[in-house]
């Protein structure tokens, strides 16, 4: 506010001291007159006045022609230089200072627009118009009122305050302050302001807004509203044709509806897709129904997540290829879930080698065929599909049934014709889901779960998180990596994690002092209460684990298992039991005989990459504190010739 003062001192100034040049008025004509010789003033019938570039005119009037002043009454007109007209009922002009002060009925017309107002100061010199008492400018299709208002014809510019309301065919604008050019449509907000469209609103304390093109942008406090969505930045471009917008620093969109929120430093949105794409430090976050305890109070564990660019958009349902929810089956098996099916109850299979069966010779591990068993033949697991039921012969029906009666052949036809062209309404092609795109460099981060992959996948439609190229998911002490991984959610709680091709399982105990390792082509996980339940891994399944005292404080055996279909189930974040179900073999062998670490084909063990606070997520290059380092590099290493593995009947 205090600049535009300066701005009207500084533009007042050598206009006022322009005005000081005194000229006199002149009475060209009049239809007749009546003269008071004592007090030199007359009275004049449809008079026609004249000073410098300007011609005024009037029904009446009452000529002070010693102080150069008049007073005119209805029919008003002041045309000045042949490009401005001003109406109204009544005027009172003084020629000293040039200024016309008009009442009642008071329009103002310039080649570009009209200015309407109960009471108009207009000063001929700088040519500026000032209004008090409430006014309203019609530019073509733009209707601007406000309290106060000062228009400069020379620039063409108007400057309005208190209770600015500017109403275009696109948007309608309330303001507190702003500056308006008639010629160039250019719109200038210097206070609160908010720009209403059909379906959004836009909010600053500064910025411009062309009315024309509708082209803007705004550096204050700005926030864009559609719906449940907004969008803030520091600095907002945007195109209102085009339906493109661009944000600059410290930018947030959120949606509260689904309740998810980004951030990140230069962002783009694209109205007619609802698109946003946010890069620079982009991380987002995800509403869950989980909470956590931050300094003995309740807080809610959202899920962050981050990469070099996140893209969030609405689409239709129907477009998206989604992800079924995996279920047990009977018999051990995984499959879709179906709804309104009840999945058969589990049937445990062969708990795995215990103690009991033959120890192997000292100084030996498993054989080679077990350690190394290459995990790319055809045995793996393929999810049940319901079959199809195929309808009846329709020609055969047909043939059977008798033609309808001539006479009505023509309904029957007129009734195959609108069938024909009938298109069935199904609700869900306008159903919209949201989805999410990330790519490089993705890290997640939720108190239960994080994980690290090159790119990311989800859809609020099937509530599924999908990893590709080098994921990697950890889960208390357990990591999984493969070629993919999908995280289901269920409710906006973690349901079950599926891992395709290459599939490898790292659990850990706390002390890290053994790794407890799975193999397959398929891992199939379910969780319990945020916690990694149990998991199926099929195709080649293989596993390396070690069993402890009951005490726990020291490893008894290492247990070595081949299966087409290991279930592994999990306690406290550790391995608790592996169950063999299918074409099973196994070996133990006695801690004391392990005499180095025996690991499985395709280990991988990054603690290092694992993502340990949302801080973290927000700002990536922060080094964690405290993390693990990782393991050596380890080769896996053949048995001795002489071991065999011991065959479970």
């Amino acid at each position: 506010m205090q600049k535009l003062r300066l701005f009207f001192i500084l533009f007042l100034l050598p206009m006022a001291l322009f005005a000081q040049q005194r000229t006199k008025i002149y009475v060209d004509r009049f239809e007749r007159s009546k003269i008071d010789v004592k007090n030199n003033v007359s009275y004049l019938r449809k008079p026609v006045f004249r000073q410098d570039n300007a011609i005024l005119t009037c029904d009446s009037a009452v000529f002070f022609e010693k102080l150069n002043i008049f007073e005119a009454f209805q029919n008003v007109h002041i045309n000045q230089a042949d490009t401005m007209n001003i109406y109204s009922d009544h005027l009172t002009y003084d020629g000293n200072t040039k200024i016309a002060h008009l009442t009642n009925n008071v329009r103002m017309v310039d080649q570009e627009s009209t200015l309407t107002t109960n009471i108009l100061d207009y000063n001929m010199a700088s040519r500026i118009g000032t209004y008090v008492e409430g006014g309203k400018i019609i530019n073509k299709d733009v209707t601007l009122t406000s309290q106060n208002g000062y228009y400069f014809a020379n620039t063409r510019d108007a400057y309005f305050r208190y209770n600015v309301v500017v109403v275009t065919p696109q948007t309608t604008i309330k303001s507190d302050t702003l500056r308006y050019n008639t010629l160039t449509n250019w719109t200038y907000f210097y206070g609160p302001t908010n720009i209403k469209g059909k379906d959004d609103n836009l909010y600053t304390e500064n910025g411009a807004y062309n009315t024309k093109t509708e082209y803007a942008y705004f550096g204050k406090k700005n926030l864009y509203t559609q719906g449940s969505k907004s969008l803030k930045g520091d600095s907002l471009y945007y195109d209102g044709k085009a339906g493109y917008g661009k944000a600059v620093k410290n930018i947030l969109f959120l949606d509260s509806e689904d309740k998810t929120l980004m951030r990140g430093q230069l962002g783009y949105y694209y109205k007619k897709d609802q698109r946003t794409l946010v890069t620079k430090n982009a991380h987002i976050g995800l509403g869950t129904s989980d909470s956590i305890m931050v300094k003995d109070k309740k807080q809610p564990d959202s899920l962050w997540l981050g990469a070099d660019t996140l893209e969030t958009q609405m689409v239709l349902r129907q477009t998206l290829k989604l992800i079924p929810a995996p279920v047990v089956l009977k018999d051990n098996e995984i499959g879709s879930e179906k709804k309104g099916s009840n999945p058969s109850p589990q049937k445990e299979g062969k708990v795995a080698p215990k103690p009991k069966a033959p120890i192997l010779p000292k100084d030996s591990l498993t054989t080679k065929a077990v350690l190394n068993r290459d995990s790319s033949s055809k045995d793996s697991l393929a999810i049940k599909k319901p079959a199809i039921e195929l309808k009846k012969d329709t020609a055969a029906i047909l043939a059977s049934q008798k033609a309808p009666p001539k006479k009505d052949a023509l309904a029957v036809a007129k009734n195959k014709k609108i069938l024909k062209d009938t298109v069935p309404i199904n609700p869900l092609d306008t159903v919209r889901a949201r989805i999410i795109k990330a790519y490089h460099k993705v890290n997640v981060f939720k108190s239960n779960m994080q994980a690290k992959a090159d790119s990311l996948f989800y859809t609020s439609a099937d509530s599924t998180l999908r990893w590709y190229y080098d994921p990697i998911m950890w889960s208390d002490g357990s990591q999984q990596t493969g070629d993919t991984i999908y995280l289901q959610m269920a409710n906006k709680k973690l349901r079950s994690v599926q891992v395709l091709q290459k599939a490898f399982a790292v659990n850990v105990y706390k002390d890290s002092a053994k790794f407890n390792q799975i193999k397959g082509k398929m891992m199939t996980g379910f969780f319990k209460d945020g916690k990694l339940n149990d998991m199926y891994v099929d195709g080649n399944a293989e596993s390396i684990y070690f069993t402890r005292s009951d005490d726990g404080k020291a490893y008894k055996e290492m247990n070595q298992t081949v299966s087409s279909r290991i279930k592994i189930t999990f306690k406290d974040g550790q391995i608790n039991r592996v169950l063999l179900i299918r074409d099973d073999e196994g070996a133990i062998t006695p801690i004391e005989l392990v005499k180095e670490e025996a690991i499985l084909t395709g280990f991988i063990w990054k603690p290092e990459l694992r993502p340990t606070s949302k801080a973290q997520i927000i700002n990536p290059k922060l080094v964690p504190k405290n993390v693990k380092k990782a393991a050596p590099a380890l080769k896996p290493k053949e048995a001795d010739a002489t071991t065999t593995p011991v065959k479970k009947q």
